[in-house]
């Protein structure tokens, strides 16, 4: 929603000054099945300008940013725009976001900067492509693997992953009563009887919405239905209409309260980042907060970004990381780039490995046997309660591949 309705423009009046991005850029990983191309198509639909792409229909970066025809009758060239000119001012859905690996680094101007420049056949210029990505990509393996980063499930590059906003990471886990609800909405899908929609809601949300702004709910609790509770959805065609007015119409800025709330967070993050090994926070996840609060607020129709708004913000960033930085045991572990390796820097088994790296580039040998990784371990000093879980945690996150039955090789990344 927050990437639907985008932030207010920053119109770069003064000569030699830049422009700022304003909108915001989501990616959503996860195992099959979860809804996630359901969700896209929507958007495509409900966006004022909206484009829909799949990586699988062998989609190119000529088909993203800008193609070069040549014209049948006078032989001159031509530009035709890609997915993201097209989806200009409006928002663009790239589905199987991982499929299109070989595409991603034409999509790094458009995604920071905002334009696509190109030089082919004498022609240079610069087109704008001012559009929300949200992408959804499926982990490689099938399985999204908490022992491993975002970039190693997806192998996608850094450079582009920093450009993401916000990140979620949606897990099929087994719970009873959320597949009770699912089953039940399913079959009630499927069998024509949807209950038809009341009004009866709506004081209750109000009521909730009144908490939420005063901080006392967290977003989970207030979207979560109440047993019994009907809802009446707005039709597609109209929440169009509201977007859209939204996005023309209302320029929401920043309250001081607001300002100071968003703020005290951003330094907080830094403050517990400065270890050399830690994931970096940037200035890019202070304007990712910006650009969050002034949708939100746009959201309603609102001219300024309140408190409450920034709470909002705060929550949903708050999530978006710690689902980045969870590790497979379920704890913070801020060491875990969502960019780089799935071990932490400082922990045993990140020096063991660069250990062994470091013996096979000295002995030109990647092969190792389980008494020489365990003789390894032991001129570290390195204390671990079982050993051979060691081995089989880094033959699963393919650090070693088991070639026999006590030989292990080495992979290099």
């Amino acid at each position: 929603m927050l990437a639907l309705f985008g932030a207010r423009k920053r119109v770069a009046d003064e000569r030699g000054s830049i422009n700022i991005r304003s909108d915001s850029h989501v990616l959503v990983v996860g195992d099959p099945g979860l809804g996630k191309s359901q969700m896209l198509t929507a958007v495509g639909q409900i966006a004022p300008r909206g484009v829909y792409v799949c990586g699988t229909s062998g989609i190119s970066s000529s088909g993203l940013t800008v193609t070069l025809v040549k014209e049948a009758g006078s032989g001159d060239f031509a530009l035709e725009a890609g997915a993201l000119v097209l989806s200009d001012m409006g928002c663009c859905a790239i589905d199987e976001f991982d499929k299109i690996s070989s595409e991603h680094s034409s999509l790094l101007e458009a995604m920071e900067q905002q334009s696509i420049s190109i030089a082919k056949g004498g022609l240079v210029c610069s087109l704008p492509a001012r559009a929300s990505v949200i992408a959804a990509a499926n982990p490689a393996g099938g399985h999204y693997n908490k022992a491993k980063t975002v970039a190693e499930n997806l192998k996608i590059n850094s450079a582009l992953l920093s450009r993401f906003d916000l990140i979620f990471i949606l897990l099929d886990r087994p719970n009873a009563d959320m597949d009770r609800f699912l089953s039940e909405h399913v079959m009630a899908l499927h069998s024509g009887a949807m209950a038809s929609g009341g009004g009866s809601h709506f004081a209750a949300a109000e009521a909730a919405a009144a908490d939420v702004s005063e901080g006392s709910v967290n977003i989970k609790q207030w979207l979560q239905l109440q047993p019994g509770e009907r809802i009446d959805p707005i039709p597609p065609l109209l929440l169009r209409k509201y977007v859209a007015y939204a996005r023309k119409y209302v320029h929401p800025r920043l309250s001081p309260a607001a300002t100071l709330k968003l703020k005290q967070f951003y330094l907080e993050l830094r403050k517990g980042h400065r270890a050399l090994d830690s994931t970096p926070i940037t200035t890019r996840q202070l304007e990712a907060l910006v650009r969050l609060a002034e949708a939100r607020a746009r959201a309603e129709l609102r001219e300024v970004v309140t408190e409450g708004d920034a709470e909002n913000v705060i929550e949903i960033m708050k999530y978006s990381l710690f689902q980045t930085y969870e590790d497979e045991d379920g704890m913070m572990d801020y060491g875990r780039s969502q960019m780089g390796t799935g071990t932490s820097r400082t922990s045993d088994i990140k020096r063991f490995v660069e250990r062994l790296h470091r013996i096979s580039e000295e002995t030109y040998n990647n092969m190792f046997t389980y008494d020489m990784l365990l003789r390894t371990a032991t001129e570290m000093n390195l204390r671990f309660s079982n050993f051979q879980d060691v081995v089989d945690k880094l033959n699963n996150q393919s650090y070693l591949i088991k070639k026999g039955p006590r030989s292990f090789q080495l992979t290099t990344f």
